[in-house]
């Protein structure tokens, strides 16, 4: 990277429901990454699904975050020269991206919905995923036409990107070495269901070049679609250097799952309610990350002085029976 580069980190909720601890690990490693290497976080909200736009959720996720002490310096209510800072108001650079992807001919417009693409015919790749079979390249003369096509379905026709057949190489700060050829292992990938490009995997591209975003902390959980978003980097702008990537060991309950919003996994929100102090939070996090006992108390101080990204390889952090009573929350 060259040194003259400012580290920039971000923060990126999706504001579909309040903040689990999954999340706040995530962000928290996020803010120690960044605030260790004398960086800035800008906060972003990743709000163009319709469900995600609640205020009172967006501000909710803020108020979380602030409560354990993870400020940020640009963004959402803190300003800056990359605004705005709401995906739901980014809609016109989205379009522009877009734009670029038509002009080199690398997106096209699919009907096939999810069920048809995980039937296309080929055998399964990557974990759950088929390889998408490439029926609709060449299909359509336009996004109008393909739209048409879906007439009544209730559904809009997909943007995919049409996969070179080449590996991508990168390298995470955490998983070491890839080397993956999108092509083989799940083929031409949906960027976006809108006509103007507004979707996740167009969006967070675009924003993270715009936002000129060095480093990007996520749970493994999105690893996989990783060279996705390198080869949209490389498209939307070759001179733009790639962020780095780490992705976290996945936070899980005891059943072993994942924790989710969508299944109502402990929040922040109700621990707070409830009294728990951020210190116990912050601990518990630490403790998960290897760099405290389990029941220490914490300040962000004492935490950056410990933090060692290092050590969170191959952890394999649980909200198990004795960190729900260390909560009081079993």
């Amino acid at each position: 990277m060259n040194k003259e580069r400012e580290i920039r980190g971000r923060f990126a909720p999706s504001p579909t429901g309040p903040l689990h601890l999954g999340n706040a690990m995530t962000f928290l490693v996020a803010w120690l990454s960044v605030r260790s290497r004398g960086g800035r976080i800008v906060m972003r909200i990743e709000d163009i699904e319709g469900h995600g736009r609640d205020p009172a959720v967006i501000e909710g996720n803020c108020r979380d975050l602030l409560r354990l002490g993870l400020e940020w310096d640009e963004g959402y209510r803190a300003g800056g020269p990359h605004g705005p800072y709401r995906q739901s108001e980014r809609a016109e650079l989205y379009r522009r991206a877009l734009d670029r992807l038509l002009e080199q001919e690398l997106v096209y417009p699919c009907v096939c919905s999810r069920r048809d693409a995980r039937q296309a015919g080929a055998a399964p790749h990557a974990g759950d995923c088929r390889m998408y079979d490439g029926r609709c390249r060449g299909r359509f003369a336009d996004y109008a036409e393909a739209a048409r096509a879906l007439a009544g379905s209730g559904r809009l026709p997909a943007w995919r990107f049409r996969v070179p057949d080449r590996e991508v190489v990168f390298r995470d700060r955490l998983c070491g070495g890839q080397r993956v050829n999108p092509a083989l292992t799940y083929g031409d990938f949906p960027i976006a269901r809108h006509p103007d490009g507004i979707g996740y995997q167009l969006a967070v591209v675009t924003d993270d070049i715009d936002m000129r975003i060095t480093e990007v902390v996520r749970g493994g959980d999105l690893l996989e679609c990783t060279p996705w978003q390198i080869l949209l980097y490389r498209a939307l702008a070759p001179e733009f250097p790639l962020p780095e990537f780490c992705h976290l060991p996945v936070v899980t309950g005891a059943d072993g799952k994942r924790l989710a919003k969508r299944t109502g996994s402990l929040t922040l929100e109700s621990l707070f309610e409830r009294g728990v102090r951020p210190g116990t939070v912050l601990g518990l996090l630490a403790f998960w990350g290897g760099w405290a006992e389990f029941g220490e108390e914490l300040t962000l101080p004492e935490l950056l002085d410990r933090f060692d990204l290092s050590a969170l390889r191959g952890r394999k952090p649980c909200l198990d029976g004795a960190a729900l009573r260390l909560l009081g929350a079993e």
